[in-house]
């Protein structure tokens, strides 16, 4: 079968299934698509081409000698393309000796009543037809057709009977690149505000727009007509409106946009304006939505099969689909997806896809979260699974004598352990140190061969590139690779042999300064599985804890204290060294940021028994501290062997405006926060510390880490040396080498690791590495997949907060009413954060009547009629009958939460200030153990809550549990099973997106 340019850009969701195999996509066909559907879905038809499973191919038909077709005077584009796709498919018909029956798909009638009996076994036939004929029973392809049909139908109606136009029109792609490479127009990627989706936008600059405009701040899109039919995410050209029409930015709090107008607070000073005269790529994609009430739809108007759908996602404009389904689907989350936007039309129009779940339910809630950070994670393939190694009691997997002869065995030679949180299985780094025979000091860190068992291009290969990592959720996680392999095979487990790539140094036995280093392929056998606390208490003396180290439990007094010795030796001695290592890096100006995890704690059946704030041990810095340590010395390795192909990790500097909310906030407490380098910050960082409230230096921290750009991984090719720089870790060079079983990243590097082992021993390099302008692409890959990865654990969080709030009773249940400190002052609020839930959040100090909040003797609120007055550091509300209180930055006041539930889009937590006193005493201990405590409870409580719900609805959960097949791959009797690792589940910053 061969898709004409149409059918390829109509119906690439159908073409994606799996049935559908063996297509034949012509160059002309995808250039069209790249074109004129933008970057999402260009890429959408790629990662389909790359797919092994579906067994496509692209076939470079304008390069072929006898398929190329010059256009024709006066012929349209449309006929051309269509035109070369038919003798491209009549070459090929031919190129086969005529034996295999070739099918030609198109929507040009035209070209079927043309085309469809030129050529014998060349059949031409309209897309709805090949399925009839070919797929009768594939039902979901056919109703995703009609669906598409239909939709299309619609379109073309309404453009009969529309005349006025509501959006200016584009302006052609020839002038567009004239005008960015003139000057006259800004080429930037579309940011829509989510409180204010309706009237502001801002378009970051890209490109050489960022270098020549001349600009320092993004670009203002005010209201929908100057964003013109541009959607969130879209790659833009602007053009510059006069300054006497430029436009502030709100400085008020605001959860929509008629709230905003009803408050009447000023816009901060006047920056650049424009409007949208072009867009250069679309960020289309799918979308979750939900269908209007039966109450809407009725308001809509008369033609009710046309109905307008709500986003989940507040920056995305509501969507025009064609549908008669609308009363069945409103209690439901739907995905959709837009074919076109006509300047004719106020709305984008589009079509049904796939039902995901309830709306309120916990299945459906998460499927919403994966479609919307476009996670789509089916279980293994049958191929994939074919490719791992077998590891089973009957056929147990063993050390193979090649391995043996061509890897350094250190099983004997060296004592090798890991120290992880407690429960973990998927072990990929492990830890040596021992005394040479010259005195000196050998540091050794281990980690995981995962690339041993992951050819370059095999199915698993394939599968873990195009995930690029693992994703936790708050509930649950989405595995890059096979559990074969990531919690057996390549998991360094404690007394099994192990396949590991180490890196081995020599250090001087005082100093500890490296004298050499040491690459290679290892085979190991983990002496000590530690956990965190542990090798904790080992290390401050605390030898009781042995009896729960299972590896001492069946030895003889004599050689557990023998053992003992020598294992509290090496966690003693690599402490020092990690010292020695950090206080290097601090000296070059290390930061240390604000970013808490959580240690979940299981019990046997892998259910959360409970989540406790990890507490900060030293241990934890000497882990780091070695993979740090690793990560450069493997970064420097692979840039001296591939300067042009490497793939490293940096983290430009900040920009320094991004500091101002920073140091105004250290300033109101007396601190000066100089931000002029790393150094400079992360001294000032631990200098601002109040004795009386700890909060403050964690809140400082926390704004220091807004302020920071992500780092992200770059093709050592695509920009200049002084550019590698990690600004956060102070180091010159840096790389992900760590964790090959969670990060794909991390594969790569160990690849490239091996070929520049094999360049240094002038051996044949085994695997064919990607070239600068492929790595630099692979890396935008996993760039975007680790924001996605970042914004769904963070999603999901909230909506695990949101659950455990929602049944409550805020006025009269204890656990909604906590300490809160404000951290950020706006005109009509403030920003709260709360400890003992980590939650950040708005306060407003005026409501929605326009009354403003007042204090009475007993420090209780109520609203009155006044006004708000907004200071630097500070807020003061005046009733007026002349009361007046004041909140000032860092203030602790006493707050209510409460659930603001929504039935088109996430809940969201609401925070309202009841009193202007704290709750209780800011005592660190006390934050400590009520937060404990009530992490607890919120994870039993939601737990039990929605297990009982499952419980007494289980008859009508089909569908629900059709959906957890398809998404789940961790499982078990709770909804909330946990398999090993959480560590980077950040519950107490919901806010916190930075990554090092």
């Amino acid at each position: 079968m061969i898709p004409d340019w149409k059918v390829v850009q109509d119906y690439l969701e159908i073409l994606e299934f799996p049935e559908l195999k063996g297509i034949i996509f012509m160059q002309t066909a995808c250039q069209t698509v790249q074109h004129q559907r933008g970057r999402r879905q260009y890429n959408k038809l790629r990662n389909l081409l790359k797919d092994a499973r579906h067994d496509c191919i692209l076939f470079a038909n304008e390069f072929q000698q006898h398929c190329y077709l010059p256009r024709e005077r006066g012929e349209s584009m449309e006929k051309w393309q269509t035109r070369s796709i038919y003798n491209a498919a009549v070459w090929y018909f031919h190129h086969c000796q005529d034996r295999m029956p070739i099918v030609m798909v198109t929507e040009d009638k035209e070209a079927i009543q043309q085309y469809g009996s030129e050529t014998e076994g060349v059949f031409v036939i309209s897309f709805k037809n090949y399925l009839d004929n070919f797929w009768p029973d594939l039902k979901a392809a056919h109703e995703l057709c009609d669906s598409i049909l239909q939709s299309q139908r619609e379109r073309e109606n309404e453009s009969q009977e529309s005349h006025g136009k509501e959006y200016a029109e584009h302006l052609p792609l020839e002038v567009l690149e004239a005008g960015i490479k003139s000057g006259r127009y800004i080429q930037g990627i579309l940011n829509v505000n989510k409180h204010r989706a309706q009237m502001e936008a801002f378009v970051r600059l890209q490109g050489a727009s960022c270098k020549d405009s001349g600009l320092v701040s993004d670009i203002l899109i005010h209201g929908m007509k100057a964003r013109n039919r541009s959607i969130h995410g879209d790659v833009v050209v602007v053009e510059l409106l006069p300054r006497n029409e430029w436009k502030g930015r709100t400085a008020a709090l605001c959860e929509n946009d008629s709230e905003d107008k009803a408050l009447g607070d000023p816009p901060s000073e006047p920056m650049p304006t424009g409007r949208v005269v072009g867009i250069l790529q679309k960020n289309w994609r799918d979308y979750v939505v939900t269908f209007p009430s039966k109450e809407e739809v009725q308001s809509q108007g008369k033609n009710a099969q046309k109905i307008l759908v709500t986003p989940w996602d507040y920056r995305i404009p509501k969507i025009r689909i064609s549908t008669q389904q609308a009363e069945a689907l409103q209690d439901f989350r739907v995905v959709v997806r837009i074919d076109s936007w006509e300047a004719t039309s106020v709305y984008p129009n589009g079509h049904f896809v796939r039902v995901l779940g309830r709306i309120g339910d916990l299945e459906g809630e998460i499927a919403t979260i994966l479609v919307e950070n476009s996670i789509s994670v089916v279980p293994f393939s049958e191929a994939q699974m074919c490719e791992m190694p077998v590891n089973t009691p009957g056929n147990p997997w063993k050390v193979s004598p090649e391995e043996e002869r061509e890897r350094k065995d250190l099983r004997e030679t060296h004592l090798v352990f890991s120290i992880d949180p407690k429960g973990c299985e998927d072990v990929d780094d492990t830890l040596s140190v021992r005394t040479l025979t010259n005195g000196n000091l050998e540091l050794g860190v281990h980690i995981a061969d995962v690339t041993h068992f992951v050819p370059p291009n095999s199915y698993i290969d394939i599968e873990a590139r195009t995930r690029a990592t693992t994703y936790y959720l708050a509930d649950r996680r989405y595995d890059m690779l096979p559990s074969i392999l990531s919690a057996d095979l390549c998991s360094l487990l404690g007394g099994v042999d192990r396949y590991a790539v180490s890196v081995i140094w020599e250090l001087d036995k005082t100093s500890y300064e490296i004298k050499k280093v040491w690459y290679g392929r290892t085979i190991i056998r983990s002496a000590y599985k530690l956990f965190y606390e542990a090798a904790q208490e080992l290390l401050d003396g605390n030898f009781h804890i042995v009896d729960d180290i299972p590896e001492f439990r069946d030895l003889d007094e004599k050689s557990k204290q023998a053992k003992l010795e020598e294992l509290v030796w090496a966690i003693g001695k690599l402490t020092d060294i990690a010292r020695h290592i950090r206080a290097k890096r601090d000296h070059c100006g290390a930061l240390e940021l604000e970013g808490v995890e959580i240690r979940v704690q299981l019990d046997e059946k892998k259910n959360i028994h409970d989540l406790i704030p990890k507490q900060p041990l030293e241990v934890h810095e000497t882990v780091a501290e070695c993979m740090i340590l690793a990560n450069h010395w493997v970064a420097k390795k692979i840039w001296e062997s591939f300067p042009h192909q490497a793939l490293l990790r940096q983290h430009p500097p900040p920009h320094q405006e991004f500091f101002s909310e920073l140091r105004e906030c250290a300033k109101a407490k007396g601190f000066f926060i100089d931000t002029r380098s790393n150094k400079t910050l992360a001294d000032s960082l631990d200098n601002a510390n109040d004795p009386n409230d700890p909060i403050v230096n964690r809140l400082l921290r926390s704004m220091a880490t807004q302020a920071m750009s992500n780092a992200l991984y770059f093709s050592t090719g695509s920009c200049a040396e002084e550019e590698f720089h990690h600004y956060g870790l102070a180091l010159d060079k840096y790389t992900h080498f760590t964790s090959p079983i969670r990060r794909y990243s991390d594969i790569v590097v160990h690849r490239l690791l091996m070929a520049a082992i094999s360049k240094d021993k002038k051996t044949e390099i085994k695997d064919n590495l990607f070239s600068n302008k492929d790595l630099e692409e692979l890396c935008r890959h996993i760039n975007n997949r680790n924001r996605a990865a970042q914004h769904s654990q963070k999603q999901s969080t909230e909506l695990f907060q949101c659950m455990y709030f929602k049944d409550k009773d805020p006025d009269n249940e204890e656990r909604c009413i906590s300490d809160g400190v404000i951290y950020s002052i706006r005109t009509n609020g403030v920003l709260v954060f709360i400890p003992r839930f980590g939650i950040k959040g708005a306060a407003y100090l005026r409501n929605k009547d326009g009354l403003v909040i007042s204090c009475g003797p007993d420090s209780r609120s109520e609203w009155k009629p006044g006004s708000l007055q907004r200071f630097q550091n500070k807020i003061t509300s005046t009733t007026t009958g002349g009361e007046s209180v004041t909140f000032h930055l860092f203030d602790h006041v006493t707050v209510r939460i409460s659930v603001q539930a929504s039935r088109c889009h996430s809940d969201t937590i609401r925070l309202e200030i009841i009193s202007n006193k704290p709750y209780m005493i800011p005592d660190t201990e006390l934050f400590h153990q009520s937060s404990l405590l009530l992490k607890s409870d919120l994870v039993k409580e939601v737990t039990r809550s929605v297990e009982e719900a499952q419980l007494a609805q289980e008859v009508k959960v089909n569908v629900i549990q059709e959906d957890y097949q398809k998404y789940c791959q961790t499982k078990g009797r709770s909804l909330y099973t946990l398999l090993e690792e959480i560590r980077d589940l950040a519950l107490l910053d919901v806010s916190n997106s930075y990554g090092m």
